[in-house]
């Protein structure tokens, strides 16, 4: 058997909320490089689907569902100061769940901004605070600055969070041999700046299929239904660049918080744009809502948040796997409204890779591809319980905990406030083959277009280029 690098000692407990294919996915990583035993960990989830993977680990489980009226006792009676609170649920609100752990000394992370049931659905709310814009700020909002608090890490999986750490690997490589990683937010906006970056694309296609199709009335995908779909269903949003001079006509700005990004006015499920990976080539994908499109646009701005010096523009450039991109098609003919059938593709996947990486383009040499090419055959080999999409979220959830524990008292932060190089470290041997490739690509590559569309031909890196109307 390999010898695993435990990467952090934990005496406390761990409660897991959630125990779809994320949690099925992190267990046996935990187990591997934190030195805790079974005994240690206790799983939450309102089903016990996939709950044998969790029986083949030794780990307990309570089929319970976490709601606004439980929680609270839920988990006083599991957690005390010093446990940790390992959040992989939906539709449970996670500013509710730090704002509990902030206040009894638990530690805490997730993988992304969840808020309880309905908010993403609700008419009344104006469309500004259904964004993950507005998620955002109301849990950075919980900082308590000048005081102590427990770690709290937010947003911690693969988009958001391990592609954060990928684009300031990407911009020291952009920066060439001898160059030195910045020490400081403000250095890394800087570094952005000088090597001229305008817009940074995260570029995935996940090409990892089963042997059966997908059928009418059904979604399928290879992570969480319900979760593609709610963020799918939220405004698209993106990282509004300082270079950008056609702004959206159904675009609309914040009025308050960093003013780092804006969002339009409409789903991300339905708003589609141009963008390239190394293996798949140029392709259509979805502007999905992601807080990555905030985060990094925010920690790269240089100057005054409400006329800053330069910002590049930041999004979310998704091609789900076939059959998901035919349930979204599906779905929007629906009119929105839900399939009776959903199905998570798991250990029937036969073939496929999940191509996910970032694409910075503006610079001197173009376009600069850096990220990981992981295939399902690679992904199986090196942790149970995992898909090429999953292994890349649950090894970067793995490495913010350890690093969590051994530094406790950190207080709430973001991706892009953690050490880069350290997380690349722990997480790398999980993404497979891990690339920097350089395109001549632009959005203007129109090959024998027979129709005249919008574009700014002055300029590739306009966010105009990139929409596909």
């Amino acid at each position: 058997m390999p010898q695993w690098n435990k990467e952090a000692a934990f005496e406390g407990r761990i409660v897991m909320l959630g125990f779809g294919a994320v949690g099925r996915a992190v267990l046996p990583l935990l187990l591997r490089h934190l030195d805790i035993g079974p005994g240690q960990i206790e799983i939450i989830s309102p089903s016990t689907k996939g709950i044998a993977a969790a029986d083949e680990l030794g780990v307990a489980h309570a089929p319970t569902r976490v709601d606004r009226d439980n929680y609270r006792d839920l988990l006083a009676r599991r957690l005390r100061a010093g446990d940790f609170l390992v959040n992989l649920s939906v539709d449970v609100s996670s500013v509710a769940l730090m704002t509990w752990c902030l206040g009894h000394d638990v530690l805490y992370v997730d993988a992304c901004t969840e808020p309880w049931p309905g908010t993403y659905q609700d008419k009344s709310l104006p469309a500004a605070q259904r964004t993950n814009y507005a998620l955002r700020e109301r849990a950075l909002a919980l900082r308590e600055p000048g005081r102590s608090q427990c770690t709290a890490l937010i947003t911690q999986g693969a988009n958001p969070g391990l592609v954060s750490y990928l684009v300031k690997q990407a911009l020291l490589e952009l920066a060439g041999d001898g160059a030195v990683a910045p020490r400081s937010r403000e250095g890394w906006a800087q570094l952005a700046q000088r090597l001229g970056v305008r817009t940074i694309h995260v570029a995935e296609q996940d090409t990892q299929m089963s042997r059966e199709r997908k059928r009418p009335d059904e979604f399928v995908n290879t992570w969480s239904v319900g979760g593609f779909v709610s963020e799918g269903m939220q405004p698209a949003e993106l990282g509004w660049g300082t270079h950008e001079r056609h702004f959206p006509s159904d675009g609309a700005r914040h009025a308050s918080g960093c003013r780092a990004a804006i969002h339009l006015d409409r789903p991300g499920a339905a708003t589609r744009v141009r963008s390239w990976t190394p293996l798949g080539g140029a392709y259509q994908g979805f502007l999905i809502t992601h807080a990555e499109s905030i985060s990094i646009a925010d920690h790269l701005t240089v100057g005054d948040v409400d006329k800053p010096d330069y910002r590049p523009t930041v999004h979310y450039a998704y091609r789900p796997c076939d059959d998901a991109v035919l349930s979204l098609h599906e779905l929007e003919g629906r009119q929105w409204r839900m399939q009776q059938g959903q199905r998570q593709l798991r250990e029937d996947i036969v073939c496929g890779r999940d191509e996910l990486g970032v694409l910075l383009m503006g610079h001197a040499r173009g376009a600069y591809w850096y990220g990981s090419q992981l295939t399902i055959e690679q992904a199986r080999a090196l942790c149970p319980f995992n898909s090429a999409t999953t292994l890349q979220v649950a090894a970067p959830i793995m490495a913010g905990m350890a690093w969590a524990i051994r530094n406790p008292e950190r207080g709430i932060l973001e991706p892009d406030d953690l050490p880069f190089d350290e997380m690349l470290r722990i997480i790398r041997p999980y993404l497979g083959d891990v690339v920097g490739v350089y395109s001549d690509w632009t959005p203007l590559d129109d090959g024998c277009a027979l129709f005249e569309v919008p574009k700014d031909r002055a300029d590739p890196w306009q966010f105009l280029n990139f929409r596909i109307t």
